[in-house]
């Protein structure tokens, strides 16, 4: 039981020096990289790109 949650600390810690590394400009890439994969299809089924 232990173990696991020596694991999930451990993995919780990755993730926090992860984010860190990126900074901001990284957090508003990945954003808006993400709402651009859901806006183009929308507006290519709408036909407001061709």
């Amino acid at each position: 039981m232990e173990n696991m949650e020596n694991q999930i600390e451990n993995a919780d810690s990755k993730f926090k020096i992860w984010f860190k590394k990126l900074g901001w400009a990284g957090f508003f890439f990945f954003l808006i990289k993400g709402l651009a994969w859901i806006i183009i299809p929308f507006l290519i089924t709408k036909g407001c790109m061709s």
